[in-house]
């Protein structure tokens, strides 16, 4: 009985142990993904800023020099 309660602490060590890791990998994405949105945004509001004449169509664009 003995050794099955220092295994079931070990165990839950472990856990939390684990859960700590797990904690530290979600909030480092979670940074990463409020940067990355702080980055889009600014794109968006850069391309928000710029003049309708500036954005010329895919269409409109010179072909490569090797047509």
């Amino acid at each position: 009985m003995e050794q099955r309660l220092t295994d079931m602490e070990m165990l839950i060590m472990h856990q939390g142990h684990v859960i700590e890791q797990l904690n530290e990998v979600v909030t480092a994405q979670q940074n990463s993904i409020d940067r990355l949105m702080l980055d889009v945004k600014i794109i968006k509001d850069h391309l928000r800023g710029m003049q309708a004449s500036e954005l010329r169509p895919l269409s409109e664009e010179e072909p490569p020099p090797h047509y």
